[in-house]
Order: structure tokens, then sequence, then C-alpha cells
């Protein structure tokens, strides 16, 4: 029988983004599983929804010499309340992830604490705590890979299901469409990409989980900075050792190898530098690769390279002579990950067509250097006709009410992805109750699909109320439309059961908009502000209220 409660909620503590990395794949897993699926850093998530979970996976990372990272010192300090009951936790099956480097002396210290913290506190540990080490030459997939495995054996068992895992394997996807839709003279390029397939399924909110890929002109300088140009059209075979937790191709092309699965131009972490200290001869050089590999280093490792954003092939440049062996490649150069993205479309108004609304990254470092995002960069190169491989489609965290009942969707910037696919959804099947707050910067330079919107609108199919940032003096954003229209809202959610589904960029907007809404029940409905804060999260643990937001 299938269990009734497959949910599980995975909290994060990571200073660089690596533990957080780890809590978006394992959801992703989680997500192929058929579980109902939530991520939060630490100090994001409410705590007084702790004991009311079933499934809960904690990541955390090490910071300086064993410190908790700073997005999770809150919650760390709930845990170490004197007054917390011994057992208050004894209804969840809980798992710890910890990340490190084995050289330090206080190597996953935060994880070790918090693992013994919840046992303390009568958790249900489903297994070991997982130990991830940067000295690994898998780096943290060494140990998360063959955990993940024995995790899921364990929560597959006591939370069954009949639905079968969906495949990793993905399809095929030919470009259709790829048109940036902001004006050419605004600061920022977001595509409208279209893409179709004959194997093609998918419901609203669903995500769609892509393979970035290096472009060759760039590889083709990396390998000329590295001397391996002579190497770039020789067939290649990966034999893989013993400890071995990765997939590889038997055989490809050296080049290859660089544009479709290791990851050159993306920001090293501590454990790339100290690899680097084997492959130089030149003593200055050397000691100040260990230098940033060492504790007493990590401010300037900081400055060097993770504020300004350098990439791994700038490092390279600025390190030579470097002489990396052939046969140590796999072990220096981290894997490619994949991205997910919203989808942007209902397959019932586009049969065999699969839509995204894509920013494409680029900004300026301190170091007055142009950077871009390793995947959109490649995305904005794509053109029609072009394929992109292993595309997987997955559950997100959202999901569409009955027809019958109404809908309140909030979605600034690319944030509306998701909520184009639900209202395009209930327009195709004549539910007319559909509200949308959108928020951008211009009314003429970022109003994503705006013909379809007024379109909606003129035929009574929405609701639309808009919140244009820099079209006044004073900015205005989606949380003031929101509390301009309480009598409305209230009335939609209080007396008509109405569901709010919330997406867009993490940081203040997720909030702001969650505190308009305890702002609406105490001016509408006549609650305390404790009365209010109650409401509010009875709306999230029963699914009225849902958000997906990325960093």
């Amino acid at each position: 029988m299938e269990n009734e409660s497959r949910s599980i909620v995975i909290l994060y503590g990571s200073e660089t983004g690596s533990s957080q990395d780890l809590a978006e794949n394992l959801a992703r897993q989680a997500k192929r599983r058929h579980f109902k699926t939530r991520v939060y850093a630490m100090d994001d998530y409410d705590r007084s929804q702790l004991v009311e979970e079933k499934l809960v996976v904690f990541i955390c990372s090490t910071a300086g010499q064993g410190d908790e990272p700073a997005n999770m010192k809150n919650f760390w300090r709930f845990l170490l309340r004197k007054n917390l009951p011994n057992d208050i936790l004894s209804d969840i099956d809980c798992a710890v992830v910890g990340l490190g480097d084995s050289s330090y002396r206080n190597f996953n210290y935060p994880s070790k604490k918090l693992y013994k913290r919840l046992l303390q506190l009568g958790a249900n540990m489903l297994l070991e705590r997982c130990d991830c080490d940067d000295q690994h030459y898998l780096g943290v997939d060494g140990a998360f890979i063959p955990w993940t495995a024995q995790f899921w054996n364990i929560v597959m068992d006591k939370y069954p299901t009949s639905k079968p895992i969906l495949s990793e394997d993905g399809i095929d996807m030919k470009v259709i469409q790829n048109t940036r839709i902001t004006a050419p003279d605004h600061f920022q390029d977001v595509r409208h990409i279209e893409l179709a397939s004959d194997q093609l399924a998918y419901q609203p909110g669903d995500i769609a989980v892509i393979m970035p890929q290096n472009l060759r002109e760039e590889v083709d300088m990396f390998l000329d900075l590295m001397g391996w140009s002579e190497y770039a059209d020789q067939l290649i075979r990966i034999t893989p050792n013993e400890e071995a937790v990765l997939p590889w191709p038997e055989q490809l092309k050296f080049r290859d190898l660089f544009i479709h699965h290791l990851d050159i131009f993306g920001v090293p972490r501590r454990s790339f530098f100290e690899m680097l200290a084997y492959f130089t001869k030149d003593e200055n050089l050397k000691e100040r690769l260990r230098e940033f590999s060492s504790p007493e280093g990590q401010e300037d490792m900081w400055n060097y390279s993770l504020r300004p954003r350098r990439t791994i092939t700038e490092v390279l440049f600025d390190f030579q002579p470097l002489e990396i062996p052939l046969d140590y490649i796999l072990d220096v150069f981290p894997q490619l990950k994949p991205r997910s993205f919203s989808i942007a479309s209902s397959i019932k108004v586009h049969p065999g067509r699969m839509e995204l609304c894509v920013a494409i990254v680029k900004y300026k470092t301190n170091l007055k250097r142009i950077r871009r995002g390793v995947m959109t960069k490649w995305l904005a190169t794509l053109v029609p006709g072009d394929i992109i491989p292993g595309v997987v489609i997955m559950k997100g965290t959202m999901s569409l009410p009955p027809a019958d009942t109404p809908l309140i969707a909030i979605g600034p910037g690319t944030g509306v992805a998701p909520m184009r696919s639900f209202i395009e959804e209930r327009v195709a099947i004549g539910t007319k109750q559909n509200v949308l707050f959108f928020g951008c910067r211009y009314h003429d330079k970022d109003f994503y699909y705006q013909d379809q919107w007024n379109a909606y609108q003129n035929k009574g199919q929405l609701m639309l109320y808009t919140a244009f940032s820099r079209d006044q003096r004073g900015k205005v954003y989606v949380q003031d439309r929101i509390l301009e229209q309480s009598s409305l809202l209230w009335d939609l959610i209080d007396q008509q059961g109405a569901k709010v589904v919330l997406s867009g960029s993490t940081g203040k907007m997720p909030d702001q908009v969650a505190y308009a809404f305890k702002q609406i029940f105490m001016k509408e409905g006549g609650l305390s502000a404790q009365e209010s804060e109650a409401y509010f999260s009875l709306l999230v643990k029963r699914g009225q209220y849902q958000e997906e937001c990325w960093s």
C-alpha cells in the first residue's frame, strides 16, 4: 500500500553553494521517486513546522575552522535550546550529510555535531552520517553517490510507491525557437525557448533538467592554454577504476570530454588549488596554491577566487607553467552539473512542445570582467534545428488546484514561467478564476508575455495586476500590488479556498510577499499578528500556499 505521507524536506547549510548543489541534486532524485519535495536553507525554513515533518535530510558544509555556515546558525541555535524535550523529534526520520576536507583537524565538525544533537532529540536516523570529503579524487561525489544509493534503498522500503521511478536518461529535444523577449536596450537578455519532441509528456509546474555544454571555441582556447590542442580530435578511452561511481562513456574525442563532461569555466573549490600544487615546478606558485588550500589562506582564496568569480580556466592561466598529466584530468576537473528550469507552457496548448523562459546570466565582477553563466551562455547560442540531448522532466514543488478552485499566481521576472504553464492549462480547460501578479522593471522593456496576458484579460479569463518597479519615481513591487487587492484576496483565500503559487528568485521577495499576505489576514480577517502567522502556516501546511524560488 502506498504511504500517504510521501514528502521530504531537505535543509542545507551552505557557505559557497556546494551543500545547496547536493540538496538540489537529492531533491531531483526525490522527485523522480514521486516525493513531494521541499528544499530550504536551514535559516529560511519555518522551524515551527519541523515536528510536523516525516522525512528530513540535513546537508551542511564546514566553514572556517569547523564552524557552521552562516545560513544555518539560527537553526543550530534553535536545536541547542535546553528546553527542547529529548523526544521532540521522535516521529521524524532523518539523515545527515556533511561536506568538508579531511586535511583539516575539524573535518565535517558541523555535521557531526548536528547528527549527535538530532539523536539527543529523539530523531530516527535512517543510516549513518555521510562524510563527503574534498580530498576524494571524485570530490564530494565520492561519498555522496554511494550514500544516496543506500539512502534510497532504505527510504523506498519505508515509503513505497506503486509508481515507477522516472528515468534519468531523458529525451533529445529539437530547438524550434530561441528569441530574445526583452528590449534591445534592456540590460538583461531573456529568452523564450521553444523545444519539440514526439516523446514529450509533462504536467503544469513540472521542471526541465538540462545538462549544459561548454562552447567549442572556448574549449579550443582552453586546450591551447594547456598545450593539449594536438589531442583535440583524438579518440580516448576511459577505464573506470574500482572506486568509480560516476558513469562515463567508454570512448569519445578528447575535445568532447571538455565540451560535454568537465567544468572548466566554473569557480574552483578549495581542493582544486591543493591538487594544482602538485603540477607546478615553480616553488613560488606551489607555495601560493598550498596557501589557498590551507585554513590560514581562506580569506586570500576568497578574495582571489570566490569574490571575483574567477573561473578554473582563468586560475590555470594565472598559475602557468603547469603540467597536468593526462591520467589526472578526471581527478583535477569537476564534472558539469545539470540545471533546472520551470516549464513555461501547457502541453494541452502546445502539443509536442515545451517552452522555457530563461534569463541569460551575464554580469561584471570587481575585476571589471564580464561573467557569463555556463548553462545560459550555451543556451543563448542555440538556433532552430539544434538538438539538446538528455532533457529530464521532473515534478516541481507546485501543482494546480482543482478546476473549480481559484488560482492566485505570483511570478515576478522569469518567475512567471511556471505561472504561464498553470494559466495556459486552466484557460484551455475553461477555468476563468485566475489571478496573476507580475512584476518587472519596465512596461516597455521586460513585460514577458504581455500580449498573451492582455488577451486573456480581455476575454475574462484572467485578472492581471502588474508592478513596474522603475517606471515611476517610487519603486513598486508585486507585494505592493498584493496589498492593494487585500479585500479581493482575502475573499478568494478564506471564502473560496483559492490556491496561492509563488515563483521567483530568493532573497527578500518571498518573505515580503508572505508578509503582505499576513497583513491582509490581519486587516481583512481581523486576526491578531499571532493568529495571522498561524493562519499562514496552515495554508502552507495543507498546500494552499506553495512557492518555488531559486538563488
